[in-house]
């Protein structure tokens, strides 16, 4: 059983909350010959390889982690935790892969733990984007089993729709200041599923999401707070969505923030063809797959050309969940996958 998975995974790291496991991460790099450091983001980062070489292949994981600590156990091959599945299991992976590769000559490979990808502002990914030439390759670290490479992530845009009335008494005739709130999401609901009639695929529909219904009063006014969130296909950018839903506002009014474009990458390149070739030698048929949620890929995704594709060890239906646990059998196979396509670079 990797040492290193099961430590990093008792080091619970919820969102902006990091230091101990990236402080973690980081001596454990150093120890396996990295030149490991954190960078002013607070991402840990471990290069191998010739630092001035022309080549460069990105492991961008993240180390953060959905909020809410579970028992850190072992049973039998499972691995239970928070963030076994999503996601320190791919970024373990990552790290040990590295660690056991031999680099070739002419490349470099950086591994990065980044914070705060479970929240809207990817502050690890955009410190990388700002700070990062753009690599020769990327592999971002997400669950998608040993033998499935993710090429593509939805977009996303949340919103806060906010309506103030003056107060009125509950006998009266008038619509409840948490009716007008529910009479909006219902709006965007209708418009949502006019635009996916036809649509079979998930990758392809608007998702949307009714996040929180808040109600407050001053007992002069009153006022309703709806959060939604909308996962958005390839054909519709966050500000299209803003622009349809906008009529429906009425008396509202909506703050828009958290927005990532769509990413969808090629299967046609020197990356996939790595990977394809690497996961049929450990006995596996490969298959590619398309996300409904977001990661870092579409931070970074949407900026570099280079060849990307996300990879991990996981089953991502146990993201978020108080189930989450990881097979060490699969997650030993993905360290073997992603040895084999750094050596084979």
């Amino acid at each position: 059983m990797s040492q290193l998975l099961e430590a990093l995974v008792k080091r619970y790291s919820p969102t902006t909350h990091e230091s101990a496991a990236v402080a973690y991460l980081t001596q454990w790099m150093s120890e396996q010959g990295f030149s490991a450091y954190i960078d002013p983001a607070g991402n840990a980062c471990g290069l191998r390889g010739d630092p001035d070489a022309p080549r460069t292949l990105l492991m961008l994981g993240h180390i953060d982690t959905f909020p809410g600590e579970l028992p850190v156990r072992v049973e039998g091959d499972m691995l239970f935790g928070r963030g076994s599945v999503d996601a320190k299991g791919p970024l373990c992976a990552f790290a040990e892969a590295a660690a056991q590769a031999n680099i070739p000559e002419d490349w470099r490979v950086l591994v990065v733990g980044a914070v705060e990808e479970e929240a809207a502002t990817s502050k690890g990914a955009n410190h990388v984007l700002a700070t990062l030439p753009e690599p020769t390759m990327v592999v971002i670290g997400e669950p998608s089993s040993a033998g499935r490479i993710t090429l593509g992530y939805k977009g996303r845009v949340i919103f806060d729709y906010t309506v103030t009335r003056t107060i009125t008494h509950t006998a009266g005739i008038e619509a409840s200041i948490t009716e007008r709130g529910v009479d909006f999401w219902n709006a965007v609901k209708r418009w949502a599923d006019a635009h996916n009639e036809g649509k079979s695929r998930a990758f392809d529909r608007i998702l949307t999401y009714l996040r929180s219904v808040n109600t407050s009063t001053d007992h002069l006014t009153e006022t309703c707070v709806v959060t939604i969130s909308l996962r958005l296909p390839p054909t519709l950018t966050s500000e299209e969505a803003l622009d349809a839903i906008r009529p429906f506002c009425g008396e509202g009014s909506f703050v828009a923030y958290g927005a990532e474009r769509t990413y969808v990458g090629g299967k046609n390149n020197a990356l996939v063809r790595a990977f394809l070739a690497s996961i049929r030698a450990e006995g596996m048929t490969p298959s590619f797959v398309v996300k409904t949620g977001t990661s870092d890929m579409n931070v970074v995704g949407t900026q570099w050309t280079c060849p990307m594709v996300a990879y991990g060890p996981g089953d991502s239906a146990l993201d978020h969940t108080p189930y989450e646990h990881i097979s060490l059998t699969e997650y030993q196979t993905a360290v073997r996958v992603l040895r084999r396509l750094i050596e084979t670079l």
